[in-house]
Protein backbone atom coordinates (compact mmCIF):
# COMPACT_ATOMS: atom_id res chain seq x y z
CA UNK A 1 0.00 0.00 0.00
CA UNK A 2 1.30 3.44 -0.96
CA UNK A 3 0.17 6.31 1.26
CA UNK A 4 0.89 9.97 0.55
CA UNK A 5 0.59 12.18 3.65
CA UNK A 6 0.12 15.86 2.78
CA UNK A 7 0.52 18.87 5.05
CA UNK A 8 -1.12 22.01 3.55
CA UNK A 9 0.54 25.34 2.93
CA UNK A 10 0.41 27.71 5.89
CA UNK A 11 -0.26 31.34 4.91
CA UNK A 12 1.82 34.19 6.28
CA UNK A 13 0.70 34.45 9.90
CA UNK A 14 2.11 35.60 13.21
CA UNK A 15 3.64 32.17 13.90
CA UNK A 16 4.75 31.27 10.36
CA UNK A 17 7.98 33.35 10.65
CA UNK A 18 7.86 33.52 6.85
CA UNK A 19 9.75 36.82 6.67
CA UNK A 20 12.80 35.66 8.62
CA UNK A 21 13.14 32.00 7.60
CA UNK A 22 15.75 32.94 5.02
CA UNK A 23 17.89 34.53 7.74
CA UNK A 24 18.19 31.21 9.55
CA UNK A 25 18.39 29.12 6.35
CA UNK A 26 15.17 27.22 7.06
CA UNK A 27 12.03 26.50 5.03
CA UNK A 28 9.36 26.23 7.74
CA UNK A 29 8.91 26.97 11.42
CA UNK A 30 7.50 23.63 12.61
CA UNK A 31 7.05 20.11 11.19
CA UNK A 32 3.58 18.50 10.72
CA UNK A 33 3.55 16.66 14.05
CA UNK A 34 0.00 15.31 13.75
CA UNK A 35 0.66 13.85 10.33
CA UNK A 36 3.92 12.23 11.43
CA UNK A 37 2.12 10.72 14.44
CA UNK A 38 -0.59 9.29 12.18
CA UNK A 39 2.13 7.90 9.93
CA UNK A 40 3.50 5.99 12.92
CA UNK A 41 0.09 4.30 13.34
CA UNK A 42 0.17 2.86 9.83
CA UNK A 43 1.60 -0.61 9.08
CA UNK A 44 5.38 -0.67 8.82
CA UNK A 45 5.29 -2.63 5.56
CA UNK A 46 3.34 0.13 3.78
CA UNK A 47 5.20 2.67 1.65
CA UNK A 48 4.81 6.17 3.08
CA UNK A 49 5.74 9.56 1.71
CA UNK A 50 5.25 12.94 3.42
CA UNK A 51 4.88 16.14 1.42
CA UNK A 52 4.89 19.30 3.53
CA UNK A 53 3.83 22.13 1.24
CA UNK A 54 5.70 24.56 3.49
CA UNK A 55 8.92 22.83 2.47
CA UNK A 56 8.33 21.46 -1.04
CA UNK A 57 5.85 21.47 -3.89
CA UNK A 58 3.22 18.78 -4.36
CA UNK A 59 3.97 17.24 -7.76
CA UNK A 60 1.46 15.31 -9.84
CA UNK A 61 3.88 12.39 -9.78
CA UNK A 62 3.51 12.24 -5.98
CA UNK A 63 -0.25 12.02 -6.31
CA UNK A 64 -0.07 9.48 -9.13
CA UNK A 65 2.24 7.30 -7.01
CA UNK A 66 -0.22 7.07 -4.12
CA UNK A 67 -3.04 4.60 -3.54
CA UNK A 68 -4.56 6.99 -0.97
CA UNK A 69 -3.90 10.56 0.17
CA UNK A 70 -4.06 11.36 3.90
CA UNK A 71 -4.49 15.04 4.70
CA UNK A 72 -4.30 16.81 8.08
CA UNK A 73 -5.18 20.48 8.48
CA UNK A 74 -6.06 23.34 10.80
CA UNK A 75 -8.63 26.05 10.09
CA UNK A 76 -5.98 28.41 8.74
CA UNK A 77 -5.24 25.87 5.96
CA UNK A 78 -8.68 26.16 4.36
CA UNK A 79 -7.55 27.59 0.99
CA UNK A 80 -4.63 25.19 0.59
CA UNK A 81 -6.89 22.22 1.44
CA UNK A 82 -9.34 23.13 -1.30
CA UNK A 83 -6.55 23.31 -3.84
CA UNK A 84 -5.17 19.92 -2.76
CA UNK A 85 -8.65 18.41 -2.96
CA UNK A 86 -9.15 19.86 -6.45
CA UNK A 87 -5.92 18.27 -7.68
CA UNK A 88 -6.76 14.91 -6.10
CA UNK A 89 -10.17 14.92 -7.77
CA UNK A 90 -8.61 15.73 -11.12
CA UNK A 91 -6.30 12.73 -10.80
CA UNK A 92 -9.00 10.47 -9.29
CA UNK A 93 -7.13 10.10 -6.00
CA UNK A 94 -9.08 9.34 -2.82
CA UNK A 95 -8.54 11.63 0.20
CA UNK A 96 -8.96 10.80 3.88
CA UNK A 97 -8.88 14.06 5.87
CA UNK A 98 -8.45 14.73 9.58
CA UNK A 99 -7.37 17.40 12.01
CA UNK A 100 -9.03 20.43 13.65
CA UNK A 101 -10.31 21.93 10.39
CA UNK A 102 -12.48 18.88 9.75
CA UNK A 103 -13.25 17.86 13.33
CA UNK A 104 -15.19 21.10 13.82
CA UNK A 105 -16.34 21.72 10.23
CA UNK A 106 -16.13 18.78 7.84
CA UNK A 107 -19.58 19.61 6.39
CA UNK A 108 -18.00 22.51 4.50
CA UNK A 109 -15.92 20.14 2.34
CA UNK A 110 -18.28 18.09 0.13
CA UNK A 111 -15.41 17.51 -2.31
CA UNK A 112 -13.65 15.33 0.30
CA UNK A 113 -15.24 11.85 0.65
CA UNK A 114 -13.74 10.53 3.90
CA UNK A 115 -13.01 12.08 7.29
CA UNK A 116 -11.43 11.16 10.61
CA UNK A 117 -13.10 13.35 13.25
CA UNK A 118 -11.43 13.74 16.63
CA UNK A 119 -8.26 12.08 17.84
CA UNK A 120 -7.04 9.25 15.66
CA UNK A 121 -5.71 6.60 18.07
CA UNK A 122 -8.91 4.58 18.56
CA UNK A 123 -10.13 4.75 14.95
CA UNK A 124 -6.89 3.95 13.14
CA UNK A 125 -7.22 0.13 13.34
CA UNK A 126 -10.58 0.29 11.53
CA UNK A 127 -9.29 2.85 9.05
CA UNK A 128 -6.27 0.68 8.25
CA UNK A 129 -8.50 -2.37 7.76
CA UNK A 130 -10.77 -0.44 5.40
CA UNK A 131 -7.83 0.99 3.46
CA UNK A 132 -6.64 -2.58 2.89
CA UNK A 133 -10.00 -3.68 1.47
CA UNK A 134 -10.83 -0.43 -0.30
CA UNK A 135 -14.12 -0.13 1.61
CA UNK A 136 -13.73 3.24 3.31
CA UNK A 137 -16.54 4.74 5.38
CA UNK A 138 -17.54 8.40 4.95
CA UNK A 139 -16.79 9.24 8.60
CA UNK A 140 -14.57 7.74 11.29
CA UNK A 141 -15.45 9.43 14.55
CA UNK A 142 -13.38 9.00 17.71
CA UNK A 143 -15.65 7.35 20.29
CA UNK A 144 -13.93 9.06 23.24
CA UNK A 145 -10.83 10.98 24.26
CA UNK A 146 -8.18 8.25 23.98
CA UNK A 147 -5.49 7.24 26.44
CA UNK A 148 -2.35 8.62 24.82
CA UNK A 149 0.15 6.45 26.66
CA UNK A 150 0.03 4.13 23.63
CA UNK A 151 0.58 6.88 21.04
CA UNK A 152 3.66 5.93 18.98
CA UNK A 153 6.79 7.99 18.41
CA UNK A 154 6.30 10.22 15.32
CA UNK A 155 7.94 9.08 12.08
CA UNK A 156 10.75 11.62 12.03
CA UNK A 157 12.46 9.58 9.33
CA UNK A 158 9.85 10.74 6.79
CA UNK A 159 11.01 14.38 6.81
CA UNK A 160 14.29 16.26 6.64
CA UNK A 161 14.76 17.83 10.04
CA UNK A 162 17.19 20.44 8.72
CA UNK A 163 14.36 22.29 6.94
CA UNK A 164 12.68 23.31 10.21
CA UNK A 165 13.41 25.96 12.83
CA UNK A 166 12.02 23.86 15.68
CA UNK A 167 10.87 20.31 16.21
CA UNK A 168 7.51 19.55 17.88
CA UNK A 169 6.50 16.98 20.50
CA UNK A 170 3.43 16.51 22.68
CA UNK A 171 3.09 15.50 26.33
CA UNK A 172 -0.58 16.17 27.08
CA UNK A 173 -3.94 16.88 25.49
CA UNK A 174 -6.80 18.82 27.06
CA UNK A 175 -7.06 21.82 29.37
CA UNK A 176 -8.84 22.11 32.74
CA UNK A 177 -10.12 25.63 32.08
CA UNK A 178 -13.29 26.73 30.31
CA UNK A 179 -12.54 29.86 28.26
CA UNK A 180 -15.56 30.70 26.12
CA UNK A 181 -13.62 31.37 22.91
CA UNK A 182 -11.37 28.30 23.03
CA UNK A 183 -11.87 25.21 20.86
CA UNK A 184 -9.29 23.07 22.68
CA UNK A 185 -11.82 21.84 25.21
CA UNK A 186 -14.17 21.03 22.30
CA UNK A 187 -11.59 18.87 20.55
CA UNK A 188 -9.53 17.52 23.47
CA UNK A 189 -11.66 17.87 26.60
CA UNK A 190 -11.15 19.48 30.00
CA UNK A 191 -9.36 16.57 31.69
CA UNK A 192 -5.67 16.67 30.72
CA UNK A 193 -4.41 13.31 29.46
CA UNK A 194 -0.65 12.75 29.48
CA UNK A 195 1.94 10.45 28.08
CA UNK A 196 4.20 8.69 30.55
CA UNK A 197 7.49 10.45 31.34
CA UNK A 198 9.44 7.49 29.91
CA UNK A 199 7.37 7.62 26.71
CA UNK A 200 7.99 11.34 26.25
CA UNK A 201 11.70 11.06 26.99
CA UNK A 202 11.92 8.29 24.38
CA UNK A 203 10.61 10.76 21.81
CA UNK A 204 13.26 13.29 22.82
CA UNK A 205 15.94 10.62 22.65
CA UNK A 206 14.81 9.70 19.15
CA UNK A 207 15.25 13.31 18.06
CA UNK A 208 18.64 13.52 19.77
CA UNK A 209 19.87 10.39 18.01
CA UNK A 210 18.74 11.82 14.70
CA UNK A 211 21.04 14.79 15.40
CA UNK A 212 18.57 17.46 16.49
CA UNK A 213 20.28 20.18 18.54
CA UNK A 214 17.94 23.15 18.43
CA UNK A 215 14.62 24.15 20.03
CA UNK A 216 11.75 21.72 20.59
CA UNK A 217 8.19 23.01 20.86
CA UNK A 218 6.13 21.06 23.40
CA UNK A 219 2.81 21.74 21.68
CA UNK A 220 0.50 21.12 24.67
CA UNK A 221 -2.18 23.79 24.91
CA UNK A 222 -1.53 23.88 28.65
CA UNK A 223 1.68 22.11 29.63
CA UNK A 224 0.85 22.54 33.33
CA UNK A 225 -2.79 21.42 33.13
CA UNK A 226 -1.86 18.56 35.45
CA UNK A 227 0.97 19.98 37.56
CA UNK A 228 1.80 16.74 39.35
CA UNK A 229 2.30 14.85 36.10
CA UNK A 230 4.24 17.77 34.65
CA UNK A 231 6.65 17.77 37.58
CA UNK A 232 7.16 14.02 37.20
CA UNK A 233 7.99 14.59 33.55
CA UNK A 234 10.40 17.43 34.30
CA UNK A 235 12.34 15.25 36.76
CA UNK A 236 12.63 12.61 34.02
CA UNK A 237 13.85 15.17 31.47
CA UNK A 238 16.41 16.51 33.93
CA UNK A 239 17.75 13.00 34.51
CA UNK A 240 17.85 12.39 30.74
CA UNK A 241 19.78 15.62 30.24
CA UNK A 242 22.32 14.58 32.85
CA UNK A 243 22.88 11.28 31.03
CA UNK A 244 22.97 12.48 27.44
CA UNK A 245 23.89 16.18 27.52
CA UNK A 246 21.56 17.16 24.64
CA UNK A 247 21.92 20.61 23.08
CA UNK A 248 18.19 21.13 22.58
CA UNK A 249 16.01 23.55 24.54
CA UNK A 250 12.24 23.78 24.91
CA UNK A 251 9.32 26.16 24.57
CA UNK A 252 5.70 25.47 25.42
CA UNK A 253 2.31 26.94 26.38
CA UNK A 254 1.01 27.30 29.92
CA UNK A 255 -1.59 29.12 31.99
CA UNK A 256 -0.70 32.19 34.05
CA UNK A 257 -0.82 30.22 37.31
CA UNK A 258 2.71 29.10 36.44
CA UNK A 259 3.61 32.29 38.32
CA UNK A 260 2.22 30.73 41.53
CA UNK A 261 4.58 27.73 41.60
CA UNK A 262 8.30 28.51 42.02
CA UNK A 263 9.18 24.80 42.19
CA UNK A 264 7.57 24.19 38.82
CA UNK A 265 9.35 27.14 37.22
CA UNK A 266 12.71 26.01 38.62
CA UNK A 267 12.18 22.49 37.28
CA UNK A 268 11.23 23.82 33.85
CA UNK A 269 14.39 25.90 33.69
CA UNK A 270 16.59 23.01 34.83
CA UNK A 271 14.94 20.75 32.23
CA UNK A 272 15.89 23.19 29.48
CA UNK A 273 12.75 25.26 28.97
CA UNK A 274 13.45 28.77 27.73
CA UNK A 275 10.12 30.19 26.55
CA UNK A 276 6.47 29.87 27.50
CA UNK A 277 3.40 31.19 25.70
CA UNK A 278 0.71 32.43 28.10
CA UNK A 279 -2.87 33.37 27.24
CA UNK A 280 -3.11 36.75 28.96
CA UNK A 281 -5.93 37.95 26.67
CA UNK A 282 -6.83 41.31 28.22
CA UNK A 283 -6.16 43.67 31.14
CA UNK A 284 -9.94 44.31 31.34
CA UNK A 285 -11.45 42.55 34.36
CA UNK A 286 -14.91 42.75 32.81
CA UNK A 287 -13.73 41.05 29.62
CA UNK A 288 -11.96 38.31 31.59
CA UNK A 289 -15.24 37.66 33.38
CA UNK A 290 -17.14 37.64 30.09
CA UNK A 291 -14.95 34.96 28.49
CA UNK A 292 -14.58 33.00 31.75
CA UNK A 293 -10.80 33.38 31.81
CA UNK A 294 -11.11 32.98 35.55
CA UNK A 295 -7.53 31.77 36.09
CA UNK A 296 -6.40 35.30 35.14
CA UNK A 297 -8.78 37.03 37.56
CA UNK A 298 -7.83 38.33 40.98
CA UNK A 299 -4.14 38.82 40.23
CA UNK A 300 -1.73 41.51 39.09
CA UNK A 301 -1.05 40.25 35.57
CA UNK A 302 2.01 42.45 35.03
CA UNK A 303 3.54 41.14 38.25
CA UNK A 304 2.70 37.55 37.27
CA UNK A 305 4.41 37.95 33.89
CA UNK A 306 7.50 39.46 35.47
CA UNK A 307 7.64 36.71 38.10
CA UNK A 308 7.92 34.16 35.29
CA UNK A 309 10.49 36.30 33.47
CA UNK A 310 12.61 36.64 36.59
CA UNK A 311 12.74 32.87 36.92
CA UNK A 312 14.58 32.73 33.56
CA UNK A 313 11.69 32.09 31.15
CA UNK A 314 10.69 34.37 28.29
CA UNK A 315 6.94 35.02 28.33
CA UNK A 316 5.24 35.16 24.95
CA UNK A 317 1.69 36.43 25.30
CA UNK A 318 -1.67 36.03 23.59
CA UNK A 319 -4.02 39.02 23.66
CA UNK A 320 -7.55 39.56 22.34
CA UNK A 321 -9.60 42.65 21.54
CA UNK A 322 -13.26 42.69 20.57
CA UNK A 323 -15.01 41.35 23.65
CA UNK A 324 -18.50 42.71 24.29
CA UNK A 325 -17.20 44.10 27.60
CA UNK A 326 -14.28 45.99 26.03
CA UNK A 327 -14.45 49.75 26.52
CA UNK A 328 -13.49 52.28 23.86
CA UNK A 329 -10.01 52.69 25.37
CA UNK A 330 -9.16 48.96 25.06
CA UNK A 331 -6.38 49.56 22.53
CA UNK A 332 -4.68 52.04 24.86
CA UNK A 333 -5.04 49.55 27.74
CA UNK A 334 -3.54 46.72 25.70
CA UNK A 335 -0.60 48.79 24.44
CA UNK A 336 0.31 50.08 27.88
CA UNK A 337 0.01 46.62 29.45
CA UNK A 338 2.20 44.95 26.80
CA UNK A 339 4.88 47.65 26.96
CA UNK A 340 4.92 47.71 30.77
CA UNK A 341 5.08 43.93 31.18
CA UNK A 342 7.86 43.39 28.64
CA UNK A 343 5.95 40.73 26.68
CA UNK A 344 8.09 41.08 23.57
CA UNK A 345 6.27 38.50 21.46
CA UNK A 346 2.71 39.79 21.83
CA UNK A 347 0.26 37.95 19.59
CA UNK A 348 -2.71 40.31 19.52
CA UNK A 349 -5.79 39.23 17.62
CA UNK A 350 -9.37 40.26 17.07
CA UNK A 351 -11.79 37.94 18.82
CA UNK A 352 -13.00 35.19 16.49
CA UNK A 353 -15.83 32.72 16.99
CA UNK A 354 -14.28 29.32 16.28
CA UNK A 355 -16.67 26.51 15.27
CA UNK A 356 -18.44 24.65 18.09
CA UNK A 357 -17.01 26.81 20.88
CA UNK A 358 -19.31 28.22 23.53
CA UNK A 359 -18.69 31.67 22.03
CA UNK A 360 -19.81 30.39 18.63
CA UNK A 361 -22.96 28.86 20.09
CA UNK A 362 -23.81 32.03 22.03
CA UNK A 363 -23.35 34.33 19.07
CA UNK A 364 -25.36 31.96 16.90
CA UNK A 365 -28.23 32.09 19.39
CA UNK A 366 -28.01 35.88 19.40
CA UNK A 367 -28.06 36.03 15.59
CA UNK A 368 -24.66 37.73 15.47
CA UNK A 369 -22.58 35.22 13.49
CA UNK A 370 -21.71 36.55 10.03
CA UNK A 371 -18.93 34.39 8.57
CA UNK A 372 -16.70 31.37 9.10
CA UNK A 373 -13.45 31.88 11.00
CA UNK A 374 -10.28 32.02 8.92
CA UNK A 375 -8.30 30.50 11.79
CA UNK A 376 -5.89 33.44 11.59
CA UNK A 377 -6.65 35.79 14.45
CA UNK A 378 -4.23 38.40 13.08
CA UNK A 379 -6.53 39.16 10.17
CA UNK A 380 -8.16 42.54 10.74
CA UNK A 381 -11.70 41.23 10.35
CA UNK A 382 -14.45 40.00 12.65
CA UNK A 383 -16.70 37.03 11.85
CA UNK A 384 -19.52 38.29 14.06
CA UNK A 385 -21.37 41.53 14.78
CA UNK A 386 -19.55 43.24 17.70
CA UNK A 387 -20.93 45.53 20.37
CA UNK A 388 -18.36 48.24 19.62
CA UNK A 389 -18.29 49.75 16.12
CA UNK A 390 -16.80 47.28 13.61
CA UNK A 391 -14.65 49.84 11.80
CA UNK A 392 -13.42 51.23 15.13
CA UNK A 393 -12.28 47.74 16.18
CA UNK A 394 -10.71 46.75 12.88
CA UNK A 395 -8.88 50.05 12.38
CA UNK A 396 -7.88 50.19 16.04
CA UNK A 397 -6.47 46.69 15.79
CA UNK A 398 -4.33 47.58 12.78
CA UNK A 399 -3.05 50.69 14.53
CA UNK A 400 -2.26 48.74 17.71
CA UNK A 401 -0.25 46.09 15.88
CA UNK A 402 1.74 48.66 13.93
CA UNK A 403 2.41 50.67 17.07
CA UNK A 404 3.52 47.58 19.03
CA UNK A 405 5.98 46.51 16.34
CA UNK A 406 7.25 49.95 15.38
CA UNK A 407 11.03 49.58 15.96
CA UNK A 408 11.39 52.04 18.83
CA UNK A 409 8.44 50.61 20.77
CA UNK A 410 9.55 47.07 20.05
CA UNK A 411 13.14 47.55 21.20
CA UNK A 412 11.90 49.43 24.27
CA UNK A 413 9.80 46.39 25.15
CA UNK A 414 12.78 44.09 24.64
CA UNK A 415 14.77 46.21 27.10
CA UNK A 416 12.01 45.86 29.71
CA UNK A 417 12.12 42.10 29.23
CA UNK A 418 15.92 41.94 29.47
CA UNK A 419 15.80 43.96 32.69
CA UNK A 420 13.38 41.46 34.26
CA UNK A 421 14.82 38.30 32.74
CA UNK A 422 17.31 36.28 34.74
CA UNK A 423 19.33 34.23 32.25
CA UNK A 424 20.42 30.71 33.13
CA UNK A 425 24.01 29.88 33.93
CA UNK A 426 24.70 28.89 30.32
CA UNK A 427 27.31 30.97 28.55
CA UNK A 428 26.92 32.45 25.08
CA UNK A 429 27.63 29.83 22.42
CA UNK A 430 27.09 30.62 18.76
CA UNK A 431 26.92 27.91 16.11
CA UNK A 432 27.89 28.49 12.48
CA UNK A 433 24.18 28.80 11.63
CA UNK A 434 23.80 31.40 14.40
CA UNK A 435 26.70 33.39 13.00
CA UNK A 436 25.23 33.37 9.48
CA UNK A 437 21.86 34.56 10.79
CA UNK A 438 23.66 37.17 12.86
CA UNK A 439 25.50 38.61 9.84
CA UNK A 440 22.39 38.56 7.65
CA UNK A 441 20.47 40.42 10.33
CA UNK A 442 23.11 43.21 10.29
CA UNK A 443 22.28 43.93 6.67
CA UNK A 444 18.52 43.59 6.98
CA UNK A 445 17.95 45.46 10.24
CA UNK A 446 20.99 47.72 10.40
CA UNK A 447 21.27 48.86 6.79
CA UNK A 448 18.36 47.93 4.57
CA UNK A 449 15.14 48.27 6.57
CA UNK A 450 13.58 51.19 8.39
CA UNK A 451 14.39 51.46 12.09
CA UNK A 452 18.15 51.33 11.48
CA UNK A 453 19.03 53.95 14.09
CA UNK A 454 16.87 52.28 16.75
CA UNK A 455 18.45 48.91 15.87
CA UNK A 456 22.04 50.07 16.24
CA UNK A 457 21.31 51.87 19.52
CA UNK A 458 19.65 48.68 20.80
CA UNK A 459 22.55 46.56 19.48
CA UNK A 460 25.30 48.61 21.08
CA UNK A 461 23.65 49.24 24.44
CA UNK A 462 22.76 45.57 24.86
CA UNK A 463 26.27 44.44 23.91
CA UNK A 464 27.83 46.83 26.42
CA UNK A 465 25.35 46.56 29.30
CA UNK A 466 23.95 43.04 29.02
CA UNK A 467 26.47 40.87 27.15
CA UNK A 468 25.11 37.62 28.64
CA UNK A 469 21.72 38.43 27.09
CA UNK A 470 23.09 39.55 23.74
CA UNK A 471 22.19 36.40 21.86
CA UNK A 472 18.54 36.41 22.94
CA UNK A 473 18.38 40.15 22.23
CA UNK A 474 19.50 39.70 18.63
CA UNK A 475 17.18 36.72 18.22
CA UNK A 476 14.27 38.91 19.36
CA UNK A 477 15.38 41.68 17.02
CA UNK A 478 15.28 39.25 14.09
CA UNK A 479 11.83 37.95 15.04
CA UNK A 480 10.64 41.53 15.44
CA UNK A 481 11.24 42.06 11.73
CA UNK A 482 8.75 39.27 10.92
CA UNK A 483 6.13 40.65 13.29
CA UNK A 484 6.63 44.14 11.82
CA UNK A 485 6.05 42.81 8.31
CA UNK A 486 2.88 41.01 9.46
CA UNK A 487 1.63 44.23 11.08
CA UNK A 488 2.42 46.28 7.98
CA UNK A 489 0.32 43.97 5.81
CA UNK A 490 -2.84 44.13 7.95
Amino acid sequence: MKILLVSPKTPSTFWSFKHVLHLVSKKAAFPPLGLLTVAAMLPRDWQLKVVDLNVQCLDDKDLQWADFVLLSAMIVHNDSVREIARRCTALDKCIVAGGPLFTTGHERFPEIPHFVLGEAEEVMPQLVADLRTGSLQPIYRAPAFPNITQTPIPRWDLIKLRHYVSMAVQFSRGCPYDCEFCDIIVMNGRVPRTKSPAQFVSELETLRRRGWKDMVFVVDDNFIGNKQRTKELLHAIIEWRRRTRPAMGFLTEASINLADDPELRALMLEAGFRKVFVGIETPSIESLDECRKLQNRGRNLVAAVQTIQKSGLEVMGGFIVGFDSDSSDIFKQQFEFIQRSGVVTAMVGLLTALPQTRLYQRLKREGRLEAHSTGDNTKAMLNFRPKLNRKFLENGYRDLMRKLYEPRNYYKRVRVFLKNHRPSGERLRLSWADMKAFVKSFWLLGIWHRGRRAYWWFFLTTLLRRPRQFRIAIELAIMGYHYRRVADML
